[in-house]
């Protein structure tokens, strides 16, 4: 763990960062050297295998960007597996308490921190630097949950609570589904929803983050003036859609105006 690049994480009180769900390494090294401050591999909706995971990792890490990855689950093992593969840290998906948030930071910490196994792998320098990481990884291993459900709404004050949390996310699709009005992503008990979470989040001086699926800057420019300053903008499969299409609808204009 690099730790100069670990404390770009939260520079200046602001942090952002993309989602990488493609398995490919080329996409990924382009937009680590975009200047992110952290790439989320994401494990819960790809098919990215833990094997791609640390050569992602790897690709990330080495042009100078954070690499996380976003867990398929809470889960103990998985937690570990990634972190020995080399990963800053992770985005836990779906907590519902506090106890879930207190699981996933024991699971990336090793004792007496947390309970994590000790294995030698990519992190540890493949054996040759276990105590260097061990110290390293208990004080600025990564731990940030997802908000997407109202059950961690109601419970948000406790969670936020939990020693070593570093930051949270809202899970906007989630939890407007959480809500029995999936999609509707500007229903008030969804919007009421985030403004509760982020109250929360303010007040306890945790960092709070939004994912920007499809990257609008106006939309970019309203969540910074709401105070959110931990943002996930965009998806490596959003940017070539995205892209793809205006280049389409371009040559389409240009075409038409020569017939």
């Amino acid at each position: 763990m690099d730790k100069k690049l670990r404390g770009n994480f939260f520079r200046s009180g602001f942090s952002f960062g993309s989602w990488i769900t493609f398995t490919g390494t080329a996409s990924a090294e382009i937009m680590a050297k975009a200047g992110f401050n952290w790439l989320a591999i994401d494990m819960e909706h790809s098919p990215i295998s833990i094997e791609r995971a640390q050569e992602l990792i790897q690709v990330i890490e080495l042009s100078g960007t954070i690499p996380l990855v976003r867990l398929s689950s809470n889960d103990p093992v998985q937690i570990k597996r990634v972190m020995d593969a080399g990963a800053y840290g992770v985005i836990v998906p779906n907590v519902r308490t506090a106890e879930d948030v207190s699981s996933a930071i024991r699971a990336a910490k090793y004792p007496p921190a947390g309970s994590r196994g000790v294995g030698l792998a990519r992190a540890q320098g493949y054996g040759a630097s276990f105590e260097d990481y061990r110290s390293k990884i208990n004080k600025d291993g990564i731990v940030i949950v997802q908000i997407e459900n109202k059950d961690a709404v109601e419970d948000i004050e406790n969670i936020l609570s939990v020693q070593g949390l570093n930051g949270v996310i809202i899970g906007p699709y989630d939890l407007s589904g959480s809500y029995g009005v999936t999609g509707q992503l500007t229903h008030p008990r969804v919007k009421a929803a985030e403004k509760t979470v982020l109250a929360a989040a303010k007040k306890a001086k945790i960092p709070c983050g939004t994912h920007i699926v499809f990257p609008d800057r106006e939309e970019l420019g309203r969540r910074i003036k709401l105070g959110y300053n931990l943002i996930a903008f965009g998806v490596d499969m959003i940017f070539v859609l995205k892209e793809s299409k205006e280049a389409v609808d371009a040559m389409r204009s240009i075409k038409n105006k020569f017939r």
